[in-house]
């Protein structure tokens, strides 16, 4: 099967002063149609600019992106935005408080001159579980999980067929972060979709994808099938986070040792040679504070580290 989206060694990368900071740096993937690739990593490792850069949302120094075998650079502008789109962090702030909610969902189908808007408005209401009498009303009479509802349909008004969902449940509430999810994942059975899912909750990242990759100032340190990863993580920075999430017995939870770092994470103007891990793993060699290493295959999963066994 075709991947609908391909990228090959991406870099992102941005003047600040004298310095070069590479946002990303040399990634590689695919993701296949009706699939969902999640991404986590700290704050900070370049999961959000990836996101943007696959929309042409962002700087793009050097590598190449293709949608269904196209590259993004040769597609115009509105059809770029009709096959991609994206669903934002922060519900409020990426809803124009102005508008009521049938003018933004209305909007998009306006500047693409779509027939029977209005109609598809509706459509879109009922697609995401909002009454129809919503349209008269503004984003700050809805609750953050409304609102988000609001964003889905937005993104959903012309027809895309890829979404990049930047962390779309880290400003709700527990109670409704699971809906919003169960939401993604029936639209995404219903009208064919792919999506490349960012997010800092573990659970919630194995929960909804196909495939999982781990990125770590810029770079991809694994990636694999969601569920055998998180059985069996291999890179020790893919353990760290996975050993971070909270047990469900609080005894266990009280009993458990932190993992052990060496050092704060570098800053990514500065990124240490060889590993970009290397300062802060615990069985940091010599050779990995001098080389890089590069994802290898270890059948169901990649993994960037030399101590790493096929």
């Amino acid at each position: 099967m075709k991947p609908l989206i391909e990228v090959k060694d991406l870099t992102v990368s941005y003047r600040i002063g004298l310095k070069k900071l590479k946002a990303v740096d040399s990634v590689s993937f695919k993701i296949e149609p009706g699939e969902t690739l999640g991404l986590v990593g700290e704050s900070g490792c370049g999961k959000s600019t990836l996101g943007r850069a696959l929309l042409r949302l962002a700087p793009i120094a050097s590598g190449q992106i293709f949608f269904d075998g196209q590259e993004i650079s040769t597609i115009p502008e509105k059809q770029l935005r009709r096959e991609m789109q994206m669903i934002f962090q922060d519900p409020l702030a990426s809803l124009n408080p102005r508008m009521s909610v049938g003018e933004i969902i209305r909007e998009p189908l306006a500047i693409h001159k779509m027939e029977n808007q209005m109609e598809r408005v509706y459509e879109l209401l009922d697609l995401v579980g909002l009454p129809r009498p919503s349209v008269g009303r503004y984003p700050h009479e809805f609750s953050g999980g409304q609102r988000q509802r609001i964003g889905i349909a937005r993104a959903l008004a012309l027809k895309p067929r890829f979404l990049v969902c930047d962390e779309p449940i880290s400003a709700l509430d527990i109670s409704i972060q699971a809906q919003i999810v169960n939401l993604l994942q029936d639209l995404q059975k219903e009208l064919d979709l792919t999506y490349l899912f960012i997010a800092h909750d573990l659970s919630m990242i194995r929960y909804i994808s196909n495939h999982v990759a781990v990125m770590y100032l810029g770079k991809f340190v694994e990636v694999g099938e969601a569920d055998e990863l998180y059985k069996n993580p291999q890179h020790p920075y893919t353990q760290l986070l996975f050993n971070s999430i909270p047990l469900l017995d609080p005894v266990q939870e009280r009993l458990r040792k932190p993992p052990l770092l060496s050092s704060e994470i570098p800053s990514p103007l500065s990124p240490p040679p060889g590993c970009p891990f290397s300062t802060r793993c615990p069985h940091a060699t010599q050779r990995c504070k001098d080389e890089a290493p590069r994802l290898q295959d270890l059948g169901s999963s990649q993994s960037a580290c030399h101590l790493t066994k096929r």
